[in-house]
């Protein structure tokens, strides 16, 4: 699987995402600078996490404009995996290919831990590997975590299966209690409407390797590197 890591100024989960790649896939993903204005074809282009351009203006704002943004955006659009983890995520709203937006956690603090989600599908490329309703623990880092949406989209993303994780307890249970951030519904993660781009606030590049405590985050590169040979 040939893949790439967009990497923006104040970045600082590329290369924990470029270890997990080139650990699981075997081969060493492409490092992009976010100024380029293309880069090699690929099977999967991954938005690490960070704090893009400080999260000025708001947090994926900026890094949404930046030049490699117009050919991720294209590539997107023509089927190209997409995968956006925590700052990722954000700039995949902020860039129109997710709906929703990412706000500031409803605590208004940093939160920085372990937390628990539950797949709410296996039938997309990055949850293959689970089974649904699985529960994965995962760290997240984050203080703009608040997935917001209206109440029509929320609703169409549940009718069309677009919702991949929300936050839960240690044995499933979706409550107030599990969300680290006071996102919608629980909501962690969600596709696009083709399941092709999937955006999370999460860190599975840092639940990828035993020596970082655990290994749930795993299955979901296995997956795409099984899907995307």
């Amino acid at each position: 699987m040939r893949s790439a890591v967009i990497v923006f100024p104040a970045s600082n989960c590329d290369r924990d995402a470029e270890t997990a790649l080139a650990a699981i896939t075997g081969r060493a993903p492409h490092m992009v600078w976010h100024a380029e204005g293309t880069f090699p074809e690929v099977d999967l282009i991954l938005l690490p996490g960070g704090f893009s351009y400080g999260d000025y203006l708001r947090a994926g704002a900026m890094a949404a404009h930046s030049p490699v943004m117009r050919e991720v955006v294209a590539r997107a659009n023509r089927g190209v995996p997409v995968l956006g983890i925590c700052n990722g995520f954000q700039i995949l709203c902020e860039a129109g290919l997710l709906p929703g937006a990412l706000m500031r956690n409803a605590t208004l603090k940093f939160v920085g831990r372990d937390v628990h989600v539950r797949v709410e599908t296996s039938q997309s490329l990055f949850t293959s590997r689970y089974a649904t309703g699985a529960v994965a623990r995962m760290p997240v880092a984050h203080g703009d975590g608040n997935y917001f949406a209206d109440e029509a989209t929320l609703d169409r993303l549940e009718e069309r299966g677009q919702v991949a994780f929300r936050y839960c307890t240690a044995d499933g249970a979706v409550a107030a209690d599990a969300n680290p951030n006071g996102a919608r519904r629980n909501i962690a993660g969600i596709f696009n409407e083709t399941k092709t781009v999937l955006g999370l606030m999460p860190h599975p590049e840092r639940a990828a390797d035993p020596l970082l405590g655990g290994t749930d985050g795993r299955a979901m590169f296995e997956g795409l590197a099984e899907a995307l040979a």
